[in-house]
């Protein structure tokens, strides 16, 4: 009984370069591939049926939407309102801080070379 033997460019030997007419070409695994597709279709499917209710065109039960906002009042609450929050924020870490490394040190002379 005979063992089968590979071709001799079949084998690999770890920790040797690979024959020089070797080229890499196409080295993704069909599997990967397949996993990678269904992956992305099965998320594009379920952000779809997640934003469907965004498309509806007609009321629920109950729904009472209030009046429309301004132009004046979507600002301010979309531009103005997060902008004053950040400055409080932040005026209030700087004034609240009392580390002493943050001051600013005075620059070493430079010494003249003789």
């Amino acid at each position: 009984m005979s063992v089968p033997v590979a071709p001799r460019a079949l084998i690999r030997h770890p920790g040797r370069a690979a024959p020089p007419g070797v080229r890499y070409f196409c080295t993704v695994d069909n599997k990967n591939a397949l996993r990678a597709g269904a992956l992305v279709a099965g998320t594009t499917l379920m952000m779809l049926l997640m934003t469907s209710p965004a498309l509806a065109l007609t009321r629920d039960d109950g729904d009472d939407p209030g009046h429309g906002l301004s132009v004046i009042e979507t600002l301010g609450l979309y531009v103005v309102a997060p902008i004053g929050l950040f400055v409080v924020i932040a005026g209030l870490v700087m004034v609240l801080d009392k580390s002493s490394d943050r001051a600013p040190k005075a620059a070493k002379p430079a010494k003249a070379k003789a």
